[in-house]
């Protein structure tokens, strides 16, 4: 990987990052790279220690999440950030690695994203440097559209579980996120797993992403696995008085939970609206958690996976 490359890296926060090869990537110390993934990490683990050596100069990203040093760079002018609706984001990527050019989507109609002029890096006096461009716009069957381009990239990082001698990969539930169509977008896929098997070992139906799409394959040597912030479910002994601003937050949930219906299929995003389960009534609603159906509530000490 030289300097200059656009990389495709996998991960939800930190889950499902390919750390050791961002690890690798330290040590090289190569620089001005474009880097698309879903945040940038946070101040000490991930993506966010390539902030810290500036070896990043645009981020491609959804939100900024739990990285100061991120937020900090983007309005002092030090890195250019194209911030892009999330489920956007991953059908830019889907549709890079399909082939598609360009498709059209209802999301970010009438915003900066489709009128332009969204900041993408600031100057030092705190002008906007780079701004976004307006996106083209349709209208189907009534409804307003605006295009988003596909995107690919020179490399993709990934983490997978595991894989065979061959590249064929397997992901391990919730970290199978963005890596899995990372894999398709670019030129060169290079996949870090826990374990590799041999060939035929791997059940053919039991494939995320075949061979094909995988050049090549490393074991990590170890892992941190860290999670942003770990919350655990209280027991009834260990439940604590509820701040004043959690309190609004679960009466924001529990006013927000009024509005399901029986039947409602529901896409709900991280944090609060994770809540929701706790505070439906007895009603049958699909919830959903980015790519996981029957997203449940706080798990006790004792079920949280390795």
């Amino acid at each position: 990987i030289k300097s200059g490359s656009k990389l495709l890296v996998g991960g939800f926060g930190l889950c499902g990052i390919p750390e050791n090869l961002i690890g690798g990537l330290l040590k090289t110390k190569v620089d001005n790279l474009t880097v698309v993934s879903n945040n940038a990490g946070v101040d000490t683990f991930g993506l966010g220690l390539l902030l810290q050596q500036k070896q990043i100069k645009r981020m491609i990203s959804s939100y900024v999440g739990e990285n100061a040093e991120f937020e900090r760079q983007y309005l002092q002018g030090e890195l250019e950030v194209e911030l892009t609706p999330q489920g956007t984001l991953a059908e830019r990527i889907r549709a890079g690695g399909a082939g598609i050019p360009a498709f059209f989507t209802p999301t970010a109609y009438g915003t900066l994203v489709h009128e332009g002029g969204s900041p993408i890096k600031y100057a030092k006096d705190g002008t906007i440097a780079i701004h976004s461009m307006p996106r083209e716009e349709r209208n189907f069957n009534g409804r307003n559209f605006i295009m988003e381009e596909g995107i690919t990239g020179d490399f993709a990082l990934v983490k997978a579980w595991k894989a065979d001698k061959a590249g064929n990969l397997i992901f391990r539930k919730t970290a199978n996120n963005f890596n899995h169509p990372m894999c398709k977008a670019a030129k060169v896929t290079i996949a870090e797993v826990e374990e590799i098997v041999e060939i035929g070992e791997i059940p053919p139906d039991q494939v995320h992403i075949p061979s094909i799409y995988v050049q090549k394959v490393i074991q990590g040597p170890s892992y941190e696995k860290r999670i942003e912030r770990v919350t655990l479910a209280q027991t009834g002994e260990g439940n604590k008085e509820l701040s004043p601003a959690a309190r609004m937050r679960e009466k924001i949930v529990r006013r927000a939970a009024c509005e399901f219906q029986d039947g409602m299929y529901a896409n709900r995003g991280i944090g609060m609206p994770c809540w929701h389960p706790i505070s439906l009534p007895l009603m049958t609603v699909h919830l959903s958690q980015k790519w996981i159906l029957a997203f449940g509530p706080f798990l006790p000490k004792e079920e949280v996976g390795p």
